[in-house]
Order: structure tokens, then sequence, then C-alpha cells
């Protein structure tokens, strides 16, 4: 599954559903520990996900997606909040999954921020503002639908935890998102 320049997901639905499905592919439980969804998201791919807390500048995009020819840099934001990170890194994943490429030239964001890297080992470097509307809302649903699934799945453990009559438990709904 490697990212090129296409749109993975033909509707709301059919992104939703392969979130679901890779998920539980992954096998991606509560709590939510984003580190681990990254390795096995990149065990699944066949390449590495690095993540890497960068001072970016403000305003500015918050993440970037850089994308080489061996592997994925996840960048973002070191300087706020843990919450905010873990979003920010869904979001690029979302990028990820989404098959999303890059439209335009990003040699000066690259330039800028490894300056000691020649420009020309990257293929692909994705940044919020690089993205129409689509792609920013594809990767935004991407990161809800991961948050939801952790959410949900932390809930019905919580629920299962605190059951005291197990004969109640056959009738919840403690599938998750099957």
């Amino acid at each position: 599954m490697r990212a090129g320049s296409g749109r993975r997901w033909r509707n709301d639905l059919q992104l939703r559903q392969g979130v679901k499905q890779l998920l539980r592919e992954l096998e991606i439980g509560a709590p939510l520990d984003v580190p681990l969804l990254c390795a096995r998201l990149a065990a699944h791919r066949g390449r590495p996900i690095r993540l890497m807390p960068y001072p970016l500048p403000t305003p500015g995009a918050f993440g970037l997606w850089i994308g080489t020819a061996e592997e994925d840099y996840v960048l973002y934001q070191r300087d706020t909040t843990a919450a905010h990170q873990e979003h920010i890194i869904l979001h690029e994943l979302g990028h990820i999954l989404s098959d999303h490429g890059s439209d335009e030239d990003d040699d000066d964001i690259w330039a800028q921020i490894f300056p000691d890297i020649p420009i020309e080992v990257v293929l692909r470097a994705l940044r919020r503002e690089g993205y129409d509307a689509v792609a920013e809302r594809e990767a935004e649903m991407v990161a809800t639908v991961i948050k939801e699934w952790a959410v949900l799945l932390d809930r019905l453990d919580t629920r299962r935890k605190h059951r005291t009559d197990p004969v109640s438990g056959a009738f919840d709904d403690h599938q998750g998102w099957l």
C-alpha cells in the first residue's frame, strides 16, 4: 500500500469501513497507543514510519508527512500538548492511509527543516496547507475514526471490568465495530 497521488476512498462510508477494517487487522485496542499503531501500520505496509517531534514554525503546519524512497517520516509539532500531538500524528496517518500524494513542490520546507539532507532524497512531502479541502477532510476523518474506535473499545472494556452479572453481558453489544 504505497502512497500515491490518487484518492483511496470513494465516499465517507468506504473510508470509515476501510479504517475500521485496518484497525481490526492491526489488532488495535484500547487504550490507544499511537506509537504502537504506527509500528503495526509500518509492518503492514512494509515500510518504516518514523515519528519525529519537531519545533515547526508557527503559524504554519502542525504536522508534516515526508515519504522518502525507503520510509515515511511524520513530523509533528513538538511545542504543543500530548493530546494535540496525538491528533496531529493521526491526521498525518490519515494522509498516508488515504493515499494522498504531493501536488506541489515542497523543496523549501524540506530545506528549512533539514538543511543537511539533500532535497533529492525526498520523493514527496505533504503538509496541511498543500492539500485540497477533500484531502484535508479525508485525513481528518481518518483521525476521527481512529479516535472513535479507541474510545468505544475503551468504554466497552471498562463496562466489562465493572460488570458483576456475567449473564447480562451476553446481551450487550460487546463486539465493538465488527
